[in-house]
């Protein structure tokens, strides 16, 4: 085990567990914790591969709480564009759209946090938009649970609905893209010594996640989403510059 870098594995770890407090998922810290020890490409390998187990645990913890409505609506168009963005991720530049999606996370999260009125609308249109956004996002640049909770936010869901109906989206999004990171290379042998410890990380994370929700107030559950979605533009924007 000489070539398993344990100070990853325990980043990895804290993003499983601020992930699931956050209830939009561990890949919004682990893409930009990733691509600090291993190339973009294989960050969208590892991170596909460690949310599968990661949405898993949490369907079997949070199920009860599933908005099948919205797993429709959002999930679809999530999963077609997902398909989309993993073949064009191949084609197009990733430092540019990491920036893009990096000054739209502070933008949108500052506008929340400031504006506290200020929803968008809980309609089936911005449903549909966000959930292709966010898939398109996830397969293009290995995170799309920022935009998929910034859309769900405004249906202002019971925080286990939250959970469990963005983790099932998460993992059909995941599923596919796969599969497509898989076609294009992404996926590399020698990446996947990670495997076992992330598939741990993935329960263990979520479980101690899940713990600590019970000490969150449904009045502050919104307000530390929107927080950590903008700690997530930050760490995304720092990384770009410090490559």
């Amino acid at each position: 085990m000489q070539n398993v870098n344990y100070i990853f594995l325990l980043l990895a770890l804290l993003a499983e567990i601020v992930g699931t407090v956050g209830g939009f998922g561990s890949s919004v810290f682990f893409v930009p914790i990733g691509n600090f020890y291993f190339d973009f490409h294989s960050v969208l390998g590892l991170t596909a591969i460690f949310h599968l187990s990661s949405n898993l645990s949490k369907i079997m913890l949070f199920k009860k709480g599933l908005n099948r409505k919205l797993l429709l609506q959002i999930g679809i168009p999530s999963v077609v564009f997902v398909i989309l963005g993993g073949f064009l991720s191949k084609i197009l530049d990733s430092v540019i759209l990491e920036i893009i999606l990096a000054l739209f996370l502070i933008a949108l999260s500052s506008l929340f946090l400031y504006k506290k009125e200020l929803v968008i609308p809980a309609n089936k249109r911005n449903a549909i938009s966000g959930g292709a956004l966010s898939g398109f996002s996830a397969g293009l640049l290995g995170t799309g649970g920022a935009i998929r909770g910034l859309t769900m936010a405004a249906f202002n869901l019971e925080k286990n609905a939250f959970i469990a109906t963005s983790a099932f989206i998460d993992f059909f999004i995941d599923f596919s893209r796969t599969f497509v990171y898989y076609k294009n290379g992404y996926i590399h042998k020698h990446d996947l010594i990670y495997l076992p410890f992330l598939l741990v990380i993935g329960l263990v994370g979520t479980f101690i996640g899940k713990k600590l929700l019970h000490y969150i107030p449904q009045s502050k559950f919104k307000r530390i989403s929107l927080f950590l979605i903008m700690i997530i533009g930050l760490a995304t924007m720092l990384n770009i510059l410090i490559n």
